[in-house]
């Protein structure tokens, strides 16, 4: 064979590889619009259709598996992962996949070893392998956002335009919560490539995050002129108009209407799978509309009555809609399994279910193996995610307001636990609250000393943090009573008279009863020990009702 045959020969082939690489790229475009639309279940039959036709390509079986990935089902992701391994184009993609499985499992050396295949002999110029890496720490159960700062990186030196790089780039600032350089990563990303509807939706998420609502609402008004059908930014109009309403209690209501119609348009968008069903559940437990929960619960269970998590759903649901029983059985049916993940909030229903089922409003009485078994599920849940302790208010409300002050103290001794609960201070004066009444209740023999002195503490925080709540130091002053520690009783009646009584007459006229007791008890304390003083408390307790026997009969024995 010649020179100038083996020539042509090369070139043939080079061509043909040229030909196939072009011709993969065109095939996954698609595929990649889906899957950035989110459009999950069209992405997936994509991409089996062309698994089946070349199976030899092992990055679409790569794609398959990060679709699998982004919905939760890990199993199948594997599978594909594996599968794709055997191909003989884009075979060690897969590594990427597997690394991501080995991250979910905090296998972390296992992962690295999995990435380090995956680059290993990549040509010069390719950039896509590390960007998907970052994409797995950034996806992972546990992000790693510096991580995945390192991989891209690594593109930047090959290639620092890229578009998708930039988008990348843009995500991992935004985990790191370095809002300018993903500002600007975002934007240049749509600047390089206007076909990026994502990055120019990100520039909204910036805007929400920074709780500029009505800008980022703009923002994505824009992205919509753009491209209408883009489904994910009437998901991010939706959390948006969620999160608006939650920071203007009284637009509340209004906001959540049209964050559940912005949903119900995003879903119309994607699609109505079971994956998209459960996201959508999750939305509506944020929006808490659990008539409609309760609903797409069922329509879950219709698709898939085997799917582990419905049952999740139908126990959040049914613990709002009043069917207690159902709410417990459904979630400790969904925890006992050991393969399903469970969150925080699984631990709070159950054990707020608990302590519904065993507070008897009709008989007034309270089962208290069941209210512990309650507790122990919900600190267990705090535990997990420390904001877990939002919800804890209102149900320590109720016990407060049936006077079952012993379970309310418990309730609000965990809710203090949380020092950025946006109730920290309401919660530590009704726990004050709660542990004083249940030491004054009639059946009391004896009081609970070490109770107590958490009670003192809990006043101590309202004052420390809101010096001219008033209460709070009559409530410290009954506390120390109860405690016999007459200095400090002493002490915050006589701080509470000085509070008051800055507030101006009319307040104090409001407080007489509380002055008066304010009063005698201070001359009683004093009589022990300054009689002048002692007289001078009762005497402006006289001044305030010249009738009162106690004032009366303590001046006639002082003379």
């Amino acid at each position: 064979m010649n020179t100038k045959t083996m020539n042509k020969l090369k070139i043939f082939s080079f061509l043909l590889v040229i030909t196939a690489s072009i011709s993969t790229a065109q095939e996954i475009e698609p595929v990649k619009k889906a899957i950035d639309a989110e459009q999950y279940e069209k992405a997936k039959s994509m991409l089996k259709t062309l698994i089946k036709s070349k199976p030899e390509n092992g990055k679409f079986s790569f794609l398959l598996g990060n679709i699998y990935l982004k919905q939760g089902i890990e199993d199948s992701a594997k599978i594909a992962f594996q599968k794709g391994l055997t191909g003989t184009d884009g075979a060690k993609m897969n590594y990427i996949g597997l690394g991501q499985i080995d991250l979910n499992t905090n296998n972390v050396s296992s992962a690295e070893s999995n990435f380090a295949l995956a680059t290993k002999d990549i040509k010069k110029k390719d950039i896509e392998q590390y960007i998907y890496i970052a994409k797995a720490y950034m996806n992972a159960d546990k992000p790693d956002y510096n991580k995945a700062l390192l991989y891209l990186n690594k593109a930047k030196e090959i290639n620092p335009m890229d578009a998708s790089l930039q988008l990348a780039f843009g995500d991992a600032y935004y985990g790191s919560k370095n809002q300018n350089e993903s500002y600007a990563a975002y934007r240049n990303a749509f600047n390089t490539d206007n076909s990026l509807i994502r990055a120019k939706m990100q520039l909204g998420v910036l805007l929400k995050g920074a709780k500029a609502y009505n800008e980022a609402v703009k923002s994505y008004d824009n992205v919509i002129a753009t491209d209408p059908n883009y489904g994910p930014v009437y998901r991010e109009l939706a959390e948006t108009y969620y999160y608006w309403g939650s920071n203007e209690p009284k637009k509340f209501n209004e906001y959540i209407q049209k964050a559940l119609a912005y949903y119900e348009k995003y879903m119309s968008l994607t699609d109505y799978s079971l994956t998209s069903r459960m996201r959508q559940a999750d939305f509506l437990i944020l929006a808490k509309d659990y008539k409609a929960l309760e609903v797409v619960a069922n329509k879950m269970k219709e698709l898939d009555n085997v799917n582990p998590r419905i049952l999740r759903y139908l126990g959040y649901s049914a613990y709002e809609n009043g069917n207690i029983d159902v709410a417990i059985k459904s979630l400790q049916d969904f925890m006992s399994n050991p393969s399903n993940k469970i969150i925080a909030r699984d631990y709070m229903y159950l054990g707020l279910a608990k302590l519904k089922k065993a507070n008897n409003t009709e008989t007034n009485t309270v089962d208290t193996s069941i209210f512990d078994a309650g507790v122990a599920d919900i600190k267990k849940s705090v535990e997990m995610e420390i904001t877990m302790t939002n919800d804890l208010s209102e149900i320590g409300k109720k016990f407060y307001e049936q006077k079952k002050f012993k379970e309310a103290a418990v309730i609000y001794e965990i809710a203090v636990t949380n020092p950025d609960s946006k109730n920290f201070l309401l919660d530590n004066f009704y726990l004050g609250n709660s542990i004083y009444f249940s030491n004054t209740q009639k059946d009391i023999v004896k009081v609970d000393p070490v109770a107590l002195q958490k009670a003192d503490a809990a006043f101590g925080r309202v004052i420390e943090a809101s010096p001219t709540t008033q209460d709070a130091y009559i409530f410290r002053a009954r506390t120390n009573r109860l405690l016999e520690n007459d200095e400090m009783m002493a002490k915050y009646y006589e701080e509470y008279l000085r509070v008051v009584t800055e507030k101006g007459p009319e307040e104090v006229a409001k407080n007489k009863n509380k002055f008066i007791e304010s009063y005698n008890l201070l001359a009683a304390n004093y009589a022990n020990f300054d009689k002048v003083k002692a007289k001078e408390y009762f005497n402006k307790t006289l001044a305030l009702d010249p009738t009162n026997q106690y004032a009366l009969e303590s001046l006639k024995v002082l003379k």
